[in-house]
């Protein structure tokens, strides 16, 4: 399973959906269950999908940095995002591919480059925002590191890591 992150997600993926063995899937108006439903039901070889299930943790992240978030919103965010993952209503992707993390703001690019890719560096890739180009993503997939065996204690020390100690790439 691959989510499309970035702010041209939703048409990257849809452009995504006449690739052989690849199944595409926009969040739309699915609620986060439903659109589980929809991904565990294919058989693809590729999942791809824009409904990133950390997105809340995401915001509350770089809000929290920001100042932009209230205080306990990023504590918020984590323990509902657990609470997802651990019912499955939400599922971990194998990778994520990010589009154009260098147009993001600073602290975006901190959490897809720094954050994300410092669990699992190869499983955080960047792309241009294009069908195109997310499909040659695709076939360069390699394998590498999961995401942290202990996620709920990597989430929910995500207040401590600093945006400019995250290590971008």
């Amino acid at each position: 399973m691959v989510v499309v992150a970035g702010e041209q997600a939703g048409q990257v993926v849809s452009g995504l959906g006449s690739l052989h063995n690849v199944r595409a899937l926009t969040a739309g108006e699915r609620t986060p269950a439903e659109l589980t439903e929809a991904l565990s039901r294919t058989s693809a070889t590729y999942v791809v999908h824009d409904a990133d299930p950390l997105a809340d943790v995401r915001e509350a992240w770089a809000g929290f940095f920001d100042e932009t978030v209230p205080p306990g919103g990023l504590e918020v965010a984590i323990e509902a995002t657990l609470g997802a993952l651990n019912a499955e209503r939400v599922l971990m992707p194998d990778y994520y591919i990010v589009l154009d993390p260098e147009d993001m703001p600073p602290t975006w690019r901190h959490w897809w480059l720094g954050v994300l890719a410092g669990a699992a560096p190869s499983r955080v890739v960047p792309a241009d925002a294009s069908a195109v180009a997310v499909a040659d993503a695709l076939s360069r997939l390699g394998a590498g590191r999961w995401w942290p065996a202990d996620l709920s204690g990597w989430l929910r020390r995500l207040p401590k890591v600093v945006p400019d100690q995250a290590g971008v790439l």
